[in-house]
């Protein structure tokens, strides 16, 4: 072992913790989780009616009608909803929000709620898919069978209600995929998604799973079923969250399907990230989606569909329709005209009154004024915490002069925003926010008119909540900074004092899902803010579907972290939102921010890395192994020795790393498109990230070769003591051809009918880790005998007298040379297949799994493709007959097989971090051009053929 590749695997082992631990702190750091427990009384009855005359997969899944205990029976008696579970998942998981649904539509049981006595409302019958956890995500057939099955199931449920009966399909992580892939249906009315990856596979090793994506991505596009993806953010570590933005469509009011993408942190009343799992159970989720399912099941056309979607799944990017009470006469009312320039402050406010402000002359060149008005726990149109006050505002615009009559002010931005509690986090560890103490904000852009009044009328007063508003500036503060300048040192921003809104844009700061920004506040006056009616809150906006809120409040111990997903590696369709960091600081006035300070949070950006380029790891750590095979062949084609792999890595990383982080490094600045390289397209700020991944894997490699060894010594000794040798016996060479074209041709036909090739893929790489073993047994053997044995002149004499011209004497002992190369060879094409096994493994943990829930009842269809592992097959067995190849030196191959180890990487570096799949097709291909060219003759019988002679 070198120092220099000690120094690597030390480097990339250290690099991995980190990853490791800076990727598991987001939960605490980045987006930390404030989920209230949901509570149940759950009971499943099983449709056993739904047999194998609906469906051949009723042997393997079923079909399940939830019923909360105490509050419902078991007849069917309302509207049908469908829940299907993802990756892993359970149908017990519908629990959680089935239950939900029942006890708000019964606020006793069997007593429905009075807002639900309406003959158009009905109670909904939840049924819940059981897919035995099947491990859809890394299997194409798997997500195929779902459908199939879940297709049948949505016949059979409605064969339980009237004709043209429609039913809303519910679906978590990739039980979204599945439920998009029954579109079109007829009788689907909706279909809400949570944590599913739409535009980008959680695990890309299986090319049937990009084909279902492909198909559904048309779906998408064009098909008029509503459907909103609800997305977790960064607290969901299982998929990136980037993946959950449903991709751009037409908008609904340029004639397109209603799609809605919302992220629970800025979900009004939740505010929060969510976890994958925990998405089916936060109780700010879950409420909010049975309670839109209740809805959905009373309306029956799409724009009704999607009205009742925006209503209570909002996140505030959709304006709501606003409209006061009518028009306004102030001739009958009483009201108090106020300046401009200062705010309305309503503290408990006990009299009903209209408030009149003049429209102000605008400081810019801005034509309009923005007006904004904060109600703590009331309402503004339709828009108010959940059990809100009676206090009602209403915004009202009075052109002329005297102001009458007055009509109703169109908001530009209407919605509800958090109110953290000082000296609290945000959010409530295992609590979350009220969402009864929310904060209505209604934004309006104003004509310049000096003629103009804005009237605001207060009514429902009782002494509770409280009313702040006024004029704002127009102007934003434009920071002109590069996120190169952030990295190199703070940025400090003022903001304008005692401002009711303050909007910061950094136009030029990339927005992308590897980098977090730090932000800190720096206060005037701390003790103002501990009785501020809304304390400064930062609004962070980077894509039109997600926002997040952030408290700035004095001597906070949780950092302000900004991250975002509109733009990410391999996804393509986020583009338009790569740039602008746009931050607005809400605040009642009382606590000012005297300036922030923004940087680079390495911590944060090091986790986001993680998550993200781990399967780029692991097909660059391939695309090494085969460079490595390349040196190695080539070297052998030179010298006729073949090198061992510690001598192969060191090499490498002496000769060829150097280069290749410098050629990584600027390959990186090449505008490629996302699905290539590691799909950053030429970021200069990215650019250094394939150096450092190069030089991680690079040491990985090591560490893997390291271990292989570790593993070998004990078995290889154990051999060496029982006498055990890779010794080909050449006097049988026919038969032992003739078997192993039989062994082949019978696992082969094993593959093609019974278990899948990633199955004898391992069974390769266990035979060839043992064939490891025997040949360092033999080469420690020959070490031990290296010196001759003499033998003495009569009896070479008498053994020459007595033996007969028809004997065969046995061949030579092989070379100690010839052993070591054999070695090595073996040694090389281990760690190849080592790297390749995690290619193959996720399939393979598939069909473990099914076989474990369901038997050979599962269609494994396209994983009977013996060609895959064929090349394998006979690599390994001619490998394990032992040393019997001599390079001649006399013949030039005019195509080498080594080539296909250059092709293999260049895959692997390029196409492999997005398409795995891939990664392995061209080393299957790779290592069939080298079993053609060097170990054909084999098995046609010939003694050479392309530059290789049988040794005798």
């Amino acid at each position: 072992m070198t120092r220099l590749l000690f120094l690597l695997a030390i480097f990339s082992v250290v690099s991995v913790i980190l990853f490791y631990f800076s990727g598991s702190d987001i939960v605490h750091t980045l987006s930390p989780q404030g989920c209230r427990m949901s509570w149940m009384s759950p009971s499943y009855v099983l449709q056993s009616h739904f047999d194998h005359t609906w469906s051949p997969l009723t042997r393997r899944y079923s079909l399940w009608l939830y019923r909360e205990v105490g509050w419902e029976n078991t007849e069917l008696h309302g509207s049908p909803v469908l829940f299907i579970p993802g990756n892993a998942g359970s149908s017990h998981q519908v629990r959680s929000i089935a239950s939900s649904a029942a006890r708000q539509y019964y606020h006793a049981p069997y007593l429905v709620a009075s807002e639900f006595h309406a003959e158009r409302y009905s109670p909904l019958d939840f049924f819940a898919l059981e897919f035995n956890e099947d491990l859809s995500a890394f299997h194409g057939p798997t997500l195929d069978s779902e459908k199939a099955y879940a297709a049948r199931a949505i016949d059979y449920i409605l064969s339980l209600y009237p004709p043209h009966t429609s039913i809303t399909i519910m679906a978590h992580s990739m039980g979204g995929i599945v439920a998009t892939a029954l579109l079109p249906h007829p009788n689907i009315s909706a279909i809400i998604t949570m944590s599913t990856p739409h535009t980008l596979p959680p695990a890309r090793f299986d090319r049937r799973v990009d084909r279902i994506y492909s198909t559904n991505s048309g779906i998408l596009s064009s098909n008029p079923t509503p459907i909103l993806s609800l997305c977790g953010g960064a607290t969901d570590l299982m998929i990136p969250s980037e993946s959950c933005i449903l991709p751009q469509a037409l908008s609904q009011e340029e004639g397109g399907p209603y799609r809605r993408t919302v992220f629970t942190s800025a979900l009004e009343g939740s505010w929060t990230g969510v976890g994958h799992r925990e998405m089916v159970w936060c109780h700010q989720v879950r409420w909010r989606v049975a309670r839109a399912a209740l809805e959905l099941a009373a309306v029956s056309s799409s724009s009704e569909r999607a009205t009742v979607l925006d209503k209570w799944l909002r996140d505030g990017h959709t304006l709501p329709a606003y409209s006061a009470s009518g028009d306004l006469h102030l001739h009958t009312t009483e009201y108090e005209t106020l300046r401009a320039e200062f705010p309305l402050v309503l503290k408990n406010p006990r009299t009903p009154r209209v408030y009149l402000f003049p429209v102000p002359r605008p400081s810019g060149e801005s034509p309009t004024v923005k007006f904004v008005i904060y109600v703590s726990q009331g309402s503004i149109g339709s828009v108010a915490p959940q059990l809100p006050l009676p206090l009602h505002v209403s915004v009202y615009l009075c052109p002329g002069h005297p102001p009458e009559p007055c009509t109703s002010l169109e908001p530009t931005v209407l919605k509800l925003i958090p109110a953290p509690v000082v000296g609290q986090p945000f959010p409530v560890p295992n609590e979350g926010t009220d969402e009864s103490e929310g904060i209505v904000l209604f934004e309006a852009e104003v004509s310049v008119d000096l003629e103009a009044h804005v009237a605001v009328s207060v009514n429902g007063v009782d002494g509770r909540g409280w009313v702040v508003g006024g004029f704002v500036p127009e102007d934003a503060i434009v920071v002109d900074v590069s996120t190169l300048g952030v990295l190199i040192s703070p940025i400090s921003v003022a903001v304008p004092h005692d401002a009711l809104r303050s909007q910061i844009r950094f136009p030029r700061l990339l927005s992308n899902a590897l980098l977090v920004y730090r932000l800190t506040p720096v206060f005037n006056d701390h003790e103002a803010c501990e009785d501020a009616l809304l304390p400064p809150l930062l609004q962070h906006t980077s894509h039109p579907s997600e926002t997040h809120y952030f408290p700035l409040a004095p001597r906070s111990t949780r950092p302000i972290l900004l991250h975002t997903h509109a733009s990410a590696p391999y996804i393509g369709t986020s583009v338009t939102y790569a740039r602008g960091v746009d931050l607005v600081v809400y605040s009642s006035g009382e606590c000012s921010v005297a300036h922030v300070e923004l940087r680079l949070d390495w911590w944060g950006t090091l986790g986001r890395w993680g998550a993200r380029y781990a399967t780029a790891a692991a097909s660059w750590a391939v695309g090494i192994v085969a460079l490595l095979l390349f040196n190695a062949w080539r070297a052998a084609d030179a010298s006729g020795a073949l090198p061992d792999v510690r001598s192969s890595l060191d090499r490498f990383a002496r000769c060829v790393l150097p280069w290749a982080l410098l050629a990584s490094y600027v390959f990186s600045l090449v505008p490629l498109p996302a699905g290539f390289w590691l799909g950053n397209r030429g970021e200069p700020i990215f650019a250094p990230i394939a150096p450092l991944l190069l030089l991680i894997v690079t040491g990985l490699v090591f560490v893997s070769w390291w271990t292989l060894s570790l593993m070998l010594w004990p078995l290889s000794r154990i051999l060496g003591m029982i006498g055990r040798s890779s010794r080909r016996n050449e006097d049988t060479t026919g038969q032992t051809s003739r078997n192993a074209l039989l062994s082949i041709g019978f696992v082969s036909l094993l593959i093609f009918v019974l278990v899948p090739w990633q199955v004898a893929f391992l069974g390769c790489w266990i035979f060839h880790f043992y064939t490891c073993a025997t040949s360092i047994a033999a080469l420690a053997v020959s070490s031990q005998q290296s010196s001759p044995t003499p033998v003495p002149l009569a009896a070479l004499a008498s053994r020459d007298s007595n033996s007969s011209p028809e004997r065969t004497s046995k061949p030579p002992p092989t070379s100690r040379a010839t052993l070591a190369d054999y070695a090595n060879a073996n040694m090389h094409l281990l760690l190849f297949m080592t790297w390749l096994l995690p290619l193959a493994a996720p399939v393979l943990a598939v069909w473990v799994r099914t076989l474990a829930t369901a038997g050979f009842t599962t269609p494994f269809d396209g994983d009977h493709n013996f060609l895959y592992v064929a090349p394998f097959l006979v690599l390994v067995e001619f490998a394990g007959a032992g040393p019997g190849i001599e390079r001649r030196t006399d013949v030039r191959e005019t195509f080498s097989p080594r080539w296909g180890m250059a092709v293999l990487a260049c895959v692997a570096f390029v196409v492999g971090p997005r398409t795995t799949y891939a990664v392995f097709d061209v080393a299957s291909a790779a290592v069939g051009w080298a079993v053609i060219v060097k170990i054909g003759p084999r098995y046609w019988g010939r003694d050479s053929w392309n530059g290789l002679r049988w040794s005798r």
